[in-house]
């Protein structure tokens, strides 16, 4: 097969919806090298190169216009490249396919990873709430077939777009394979040290919004009365300085460091490598993670490959995600937090069990396993 995907966020973006596109186009490559795959970008990127692989290739926009429209490229115009190139599926890999790529012939994927604009629309412009609707519900009747990440996206795109279930598979994502790695104390060091990493700390990680919930973690830290500081991965705007005033209220500057705001970390490209994060994962006492509502929630996974004790939410997906490999709050209590944290940190033998736990629930999410779902869709529709 000649399969194309939508790499925009492939080459472009650094977080969630880059890490899911970049992890199965290696899986596809190493598994499945008997076919051929096309990354439509719609802009060269110095942020990341395709795989290093015979066939994996990249296109980009060849003539002016597309080049000077590169969006338009992207959503529609993209389909003569296509056409011309022999594609026989084209897959989505982030809630779009290209307008009226029905009426070519080819047949397409869309991976939905949540419907997150729909339950929280207070959170987002209300043109962008209309936009991704329109580009959603568009990409949801006309593709083939339907990518749910989890039982809670299939049930979202069920309760709140009406689609059919029968027309959706849920293939879980996988992570990055170096976090299973274990990574050696000299290496870890030198990243602690590069970074100013303390010898202990909680770890959060993820876009520092409010369905995130930042401000409960602090508040839990607050309750626990603990000199153990919590080290915060991420970028926010609002509601990052919503939490910073907290902080500063409360005098907790010493116990919450925002790596991402450090010198050292803005001034390095290797920052945003699998190979740092597992690093620092692999130091920390416990992945933070009460979100209130994920797709999938893909930090919980790569602590657990990372053999990181989980605290995270008892709602949404992220049951599905830790398994009984986590150790579950409620969202909304900084109380059940902050026992949590202590509780890990105390209770070495609960500890060292949600550690086994999670290991073995991250098999069902290796590499090769969330590849195979998906080329079994592909095959379902191209035969």
């Amino acid at each position: 097969m000649n399969i194309g995907f939508d790499a925009k966020r492939y080459f472009h973006n650094t977080t969630g919806l880059g890490n899911y596109s970049r992890t199965l186009i290696e899986g596809l490559a190493t598994y499945y090298p008997q076919h051929q795959y096309y990354l439509l970008n719609p802009k060269p990127s110095d942020k990341y190169a395709k795989w290093a692989s015979e066939n994996v290739h990249e296109v980009l926009p060849s003539s002016f216009l597309h080049k000077k429209f590169s969006a338009a490229w992207r959503s529609s115009w993209v389909k003569n490249d296509l056409q011309k190139l022999g594609i026989d599926l084209y897959h989505g890999l982030s809630h779009e396919i290209p307008l009226g790529i029905q009426k070519t012939g080819i047949r397409s994927v869309v991976t939905m990873h949540d419907l997150i604009s729909e339950r929280y629309p207070e959170q987002f412009s209300s043109i962008d709430v209309s936009l991704y609707r329109k580009k959603y519900l568009n990409a949801c009747e006309h593709a083939t077939r339907i990518i749910a990440i989890s039982q809670q996206t299939k049930r979202d795109l069920i309760d709140l777009y009406k689609i059919d279930e029968d027309k959706i598979d849920v293939c879980y994502q996988s992570c990055n394979p170096v976090f299973a790695q274990k990574i050696d104390e000299e290496s870890k060091e030198v990243i602690r040290k590069k970074y100013d990493l303390p010898n202990e700390f909680f770890l959060s990680v993820g876009s520092i919004i409010e369905r995130k919930n930042l401000l409960n973690i602090v508040k839990a830290l607050q309750l626990l009365d603990s000199n153990i500081p919590l080290v915060v991965i991420g970028e926010g705007g609002a509601y990052k300085e919503k939490v910073k005033a907290y902080i500063t209220q409360h005098s907790l500057q010493s116990k919450i460091i925002f790596l991402s705001e450090q010198g050292a970390v803005k001034e390095d490209k290797s920052f945003q490598s699998p190979q740092t994060f597992a690093a620092i994962y692999q130091m920390a006492i416990a992945m933070i993670y009460p979100s209130f509502f994920e797709g999938f929630g893909i930090p919980v996974l790569e602590a657990l490959w990372s053999k990181l004790p989980v605290i995270t939410s008892n709602v949404s997906c992220l049951p599905e995600t830790g398994g009984n490999g986590a150790y579950y709050v409620d969202p909304d209590s900084a109380e059940q937090i902050a026992i949590g944290m202590k509780r890990i940190y105390e209770e070495k033998q609960l500890c060292n069990e949600l550690i086994e736990k999670g290991w073995q629930h991250a098999q069902n999410f290796t590499l090769q396993k969330c590849t195979d779902s998906v080329m079994n869709v592909y095959q379902k529709i191209v035969q």
